[in-house]
């Protein structure tokens, strides 16, 4: 996943957390010397005609309506149940802002107009480092070896007991005069139904919802549908198992009805040879085996697919061939068919999906159906509840970590209600576990807060003139009498520190104040 510098939470829990990397240093060390070494930025945003640069450069091209638009400033409840497609038009879905913005954290126009919102605010001090990704870092590896894999040796040091031949299918609540006690963990160990009793002082985290339940893995031959293999837990289950005994523990339908709103496919491409490798160099403009950053994410703007590739620095799994790129494909729009292979993403081998990149990357049109069979190997993931977050919401939908009344239970990651912090990030699923153990155990330690970069006035007025490539807001033509004011105000703040605070982010420019 995407992270930033202020991932608050994260960064507090992993400079605790030994690397496996470098003796005597923290994950948290080890990352932070890798992204100033190797700073992470990209050289091609997106593509268009066959692996021709789109030549994106950098802008937003918002018309001045797009982005006077009022979602910045709405309250949350005006946006309860609302679609992004309820707040915005054409005037923001054509523009360059939107192609990065989707492609990037994968809304689509039907996701919840409150969430995008909220990834406004939250990450308002990025909008410049959106056209080329210079807003984000990256592990070393995967991020199963560059953080989980850490951590979990480090609790096994601790003594804590893994255990994944369990499947908990419910959680049965005591509920007297608003307090809810865990009483009972229903569960089938290896298949075999098992009943946990439960003390107040036993405590219960349960993880509610999932991105990732039901992901359907095809391969080189074989689409993800079918009689592909389906990895399961079921959580949602347990979810809804869990809800039907009290309205506190939120309403997981709202997320997880609706599939064809909610999937998308990704797949992981591997190089096997070096017949490949010029097209993806042609387009990022750097050697994808050098063992530093290599693309960022590249969209390919005129796929029917919405297919967008990245390669992060490779090998990206320690034992990976070192002579093989691995490159993650995905496409937001898996039932249309494609521009080379005419058949839905949903419905493709990796091998197709894998013609369907190389067209995009310009592959002459005879060289592609060769370069798939044997300089590749593709494995499709249909994934149904990728984005099952993203859904459109009200109050309540999402529980509390603690509901109110719990004693010896808590709700931890995606689905579980923390305020101004956004789903499909590590920070989020961080954050909740901080607020439920603090919680639930009285420990005397503040959760790092959000970064506060919404209410920073220098990182509003810098955003506000990037998102307008470069236009100053006393440049924008205001209705009426306000236009008006422009002067004398500019007049008032003459001489301040204010002026200086709005030259240094390009607000007042030369000439404005004459």
């Amino acid at each position: 996943r995407e992270m930033e510098n202020h991932f608050e939470c994260l960064w507090d829990l992993f400079r605790s957390i030994p690397s496996l990397e470098v003796p005597g240093a923290s994950v948290l060390d080890e990352y932070y010397w890798l992204n100033k070494e190797d700073p992470n930025y990209s050289l091609c945003r997106a593509t268009k005609d066959c692996g021709q640069d789109a030549h994106t450069d950098g802008k937003f091209n918002l018309s001045q309506k797009g982005c006077m638009e009022k979602l910045f400033m709405t309250k949350d409840e005006d946006l309860y149940d609302k679609t992004i497609e309820d707040v915005f038009d054409d005037e923001v879905f054509n523009s360059t802002f939107w192609l990065y913005w989707r492609t990037m954290f994968a809304f689509e126009n039907w996701h919840s107009a409150l969430e995008m919102k909220l990834y406004f605010q939250r990450f308002i001090h990025h909008i410049s480092g959106l056209p080329d990704f210079s807003a984000l870092k990256f592990t070393k590896y995967n991020q199963y070896e560059s953080l989980i894999l850490p951590m979990k040796k480090y609790l096994e040091a601790a003594g804590v007991d893994f255990q994944f031949n369990t499947e908990v299918t419910n959680v049965i609540f005591d509920i007297n005069d608003g307090k809810k006690v865990a009483k009972a963990i229903e569960c089938k160990v290896k298949g075999v139904e098992k009943g946990i009793v439960l003390t107040e002082n036993d405590l219960v985290f349960v993880t509610n919802g999932s991105c990732t339940e039901g992901t359907i893995y095809g391969d080189q031959n074989h689409a993800p549908n079918g009689d592909a293999e389906v990895r399961t837990s079921g959580v949602w289950s347990l979810w809804k198992n869990i809800a039907k005994q009290d309205p506190s523990f939120g309403h997981p339908e709202k997320f997880c009805s609706d599939v064809s709103k909610t999937n998308w496919e990704s797949a992981t491409v591997t190089t096997l040879d070096d017949k490949i490798i010029p097209y993806i160099t042609n387009i990022c403009k750097r050697d994808p085996r050098s063992g530093k950053v290599v693309t960022g994410i590249v969209s390919c703007q005129d796929s029917k697919w919405l297919m967008s590739w990245t390669i992060n620095r490779q090998g990206q799994f320690k034992e990976q061939d070192k002579n093989q790129v691995c490159v993650w494909v995905y496409g937001l729009f898996t039932d249309v068919p494609g521009d080379y292979i005419k058949k839905p993403m949903k419905d493709c081998t990796g091998k197709e999906i894998t013609e369907e990149w190389l067209y995009h990357l310009g592959v002459p049109v005879e060289d592609i159906e060769d370069l798939a069979e044997h300089s590749a190997v593709c494995v499709p993931t249909m994934m149904p509840y990728i984005t099952a977050f993203f859904m459109p919401r009200t109050k309540g939908d999402r529980p509390d970590v603690i509901p109110d009344g719990c004693v010896n239970f808590a709700f931890l990651g995606q689905f579980a209600e923390t305020p101004r912090d956004t789903v499909f990030t590590t920070e989020y699923s961080v954050r909740t576990a901080m607020e439920a153990v603090y919680g639930l155990l009285g420990v005397d330690r503040g959760v790092p807060e959000v970064w506060g970069s919404v209410y920073d006035v220098r990182e509003l007025l810098d955003s506000s003139v990037k998102l307008m490539d470069g236009m100053s807001p006393l440049e924008i033509e205001l209705p009426g009498p306000l236009n008006a004011l422009k002067k004398p105000l500019l007049r008032v703040v003459k001489g301040t520190v204010v002026e200086k605070l709005l030259r240094d982010h390009n607000v007042i420019k030369d000439g404005m104040l004459d």
